[in-house]
């Protein structure tokens, strides 16, 4: 029954499975846009709820169907706004977008030591005439910008990368293996390294300012995931995500209720904590699970909990 069963128990998610990030990489993103100039945290937009591209009447909309208002780096991360993330993805292009999130690991194992691990996606210009044979589309950078579109990612590559964001671009090797063993011969252990590689040199400012909006998530008034904030002796940071499973059409509306439970949104959430000196980094994706603030969230609170919950 396991093994036919359509949940696919048997399958290892966390290394196998591969889905699109959705809003949880909008901090990445937002980063790349401060580190590169094309943004700084005074940068502001106004969100009507759609970005257009100039010639084309196709609408991208934004979650919200009224739009977000005046919205800066902090504000897009705290509220998910779509739209400002539209915009930005359109000024860098796909392919610095691609430069700066590669040494966060996205797009390839994290080398932990089992086997079986999927590489994920992340696309290019390169990428799309390589494996697609065909040119890469601005509307495509656009979709890239909210994490939707080409782009995977495995839970635990999305878990390292969150690890460095929040060691400010240090980057330790993931490890489960703890020991080995044969007949007549006594146990081989192996421990882990705590050495950490400087993979992404940013501005300290930078890092501050992109984290600082991740608290926000949490404990801002409007933040996404601001119901696990309950009074923890530590603070937490974190970007919920949503990520389509299928497309509609822009005149379309997704209603939940409407469609098969293996149709409707993954929820997502990444987090780290304590956040000025972090112990411990989450990725959380429930498969169909709908909104990464009610459905992931309270999940990768829990973890933290228990693990910072002896340690404070």
């Amino acid at each position: 029954k396991l093994r036919t069963s359509r949940a696919k128990p048997l399958f290892n998610r966390a290394l196998q499975g591969q889905y699109p990030p959705g809003s949880t990489i909008k901090p990445f993103i937002g980063l790349a846009g401060l580190e590169d100039g094309t943004i700084t945290t005074e940068t502001s937009l106004f969100c009507r709820g759609w970005h257009t591209i100039k010639g084309d009447d196709h609408k991208y909309r934004d979650w919200k169907k009224r739009g977000h208002g005046h919205t800066d780096l902090k504000k897009s991360i705290v509220e998910s706004c779509d739209v400002f993330y539209y915009d930005l993805a359109q000024t860098m292009g796909i392919d610095r977008i691609h430069d700066f999130l590669a040494p966060f690991g996205f797009g390839s194992k994290t080398g932990i030591d089992i086997s079986g691990e999927a590489n994920g996606i992340l696309p290019s210009t390169k990428w799309k005439r390589r494996v697609r044979g065909k040119p890469w589309y601005l509307g495509e950078t656009l979709i890239a910008g909210i994490g939707q579109g080409y782009t995977l990612t495995t839970p635990l590559q999305l878990a390292k990368a969150t690890a460095i964001l929040a060691n400010r671009g240090h980057s330790v090797q993931p490890h489960l293996f703890k020991q080995a063993s044969q007949p007549d011969a006594e146990p081989r252990e192996y421990q882990a390294s705590s050495d950490s590689t400087l993979i992404s040199k940013v501005k300290d400012s930078n890092w501050e300012a992109t984290i600082e909006a991740m608290e926000d998530v949490i404990y801002g008034r409007h933040g996404t995931a601001r119901r696990i904030n309950h009074g923890q002796p530590y603070r937490i940071a974190g970007k919920t995500g949503t990520a389509q499973v299928f497309g509609i059409k822009q005149d379309e509306e997704y209603v939940e209720e409407d469609v098969g439970k293996h149709l409707r949104d993954h929820a997502l959430f990444i987090a780290f904590a304590p956040s000025d000196k972090p112990q411990i980094a989450v990725a959380v994706i429930v498969e169909n699970g709908g909104h990464g603030g009610s459905v992931a969230a309270p999940i990768a609170g829990a973890v933290i909990d228990q693990y910072l919950g002896g340690r404070q």
